[in-house]
């Protein structure tokens, strides 16, 4: 699937950028201003791509957009993407990722790396959330100290101070759902819709700081049997547990977490943030990650 926005020619264009996730891509045609002349999105993510195959992709994106330069974030410069581009500890701003990207001359062609964390026994590693991390306070969209979440298969909560990333966490929260609803005792029991409601604020209410998760979850299938939960609810219910358990964590006690998402999860994240005591602003990610690689663009030239 490929789609545009208004299709206006490349003779504007400075530069493409390129969103280069696992499943899926997202190019831009960017102005000297940092603004989108253009948009494309398709599902030629890094899994999709033979490692021989990247200079045919940017051949194919240029045919498109122009023979301009390129700056690609995301997993296009991880192990399973095109050339590995080595993480940079944080804490880290974008001055240190525009010192540390990977140029691939005879492509004209940057890929920015991604952050990594070692703090006491935890590790944890990040590509291409911190492109509109840092975008979103490069553009005034976020507070320098401040919390975000960037929900989705592996969500991510990521700390700033001084516009700086200090710290984050990810949290497996969208696989763990896939998998239960797909494998093992509760699959064919949660086919039912997940969205906002009493079943999912209870689950993220039973989530929330749960010692016993794994009990919780199984408590869904119970509930069911017994007549206490709803069938049609038991999805939006086991989804409320794993937000509740993620959110949850993070100990929010009234805090304003900026929210980098759309759609049903902004709707569920927002939701399970507000009922354990939160506050959610949300922030439009596509503008965040423009204004991020636009940085990285301009302190790299």
């Amino acid at each position: 699937m490929v789609s545009g926005t208004d299709g206006r020619g490349a003779e504007a264009g400075a530069y493409i950028a390129i969103d280069w996730g696992t499943t899926n891509r997202r190019a831009y045609l960017v102005a000297a201003d940092g603004s989108a002349i253009d948009t494309m999105r398709d599902d030629r993510g890094v899994l999709a791509v033979a490692a021989g195959d990247y200079p045919a992709e940017l051949a194919a994106i240029r045919a498109r957009y122009g023979d301009l330069p390129v700056i690609a974030a995301g997993m296009v410069g991880s192990t399973r993407g095109w050339r590995e581009a080595p993480y940079v500890p944080a804490p880290a701003d974008a001055a240190s990722l525009a010192a540390a990207l990977l140029v691939i001359p005879e492509e004209r062609c940057a890929i920015v790396p991604g952050l990594s964390l070692l703090a006491g026994p935890r590790a944890d590693v990040m590509r291409g959330e911190e492109v509109q991390v840092l975008g979103a306070v490069a553009a005034g969209l976020a507070p320098a100290d401040a919390l975000f979440c960037q929900p989705g298969t592996h969500n991510k909560w990521v700390r700033t101070e001084g516009g700086r990333i200090t710290g984050f966490a990810t949290a497996m929260t969208g696989e763990l759902f896939a998998l239960v609803r797909d494998h093992g005792i509760l699959a064919g029991m949660l086919d039912g819709p997940v969205a906002d409601g009493e079943a999912f604020r209870a689950g993220v209410r039973r989530g929330a700081g749960a010692a016993d998760l794994p009990v919780a979850l199984f408590e869904v299938r119970a509930a069911v049997l017994l007549g206490r939960l709803a069938a049609r609810d038991a999805a939006a219910h086991a989804s409320g547990l794993l937000i509740g358990a993620d959110v949850g964590a993070q100990a929010l006690g009234g805090e304003t977490v900026q929210l980098l998402a759309d759609g049903t999860l902004a709707a569920l994240y927002t939701a399970a943030i507000e009922t354990l005591g939160g506050a959610a602003r949300r922030i439009d990610s596509h503008a965040a990650f423009l204004a991020g690689i636009h940085q990285l663009q301009e302190l790299r030239s």
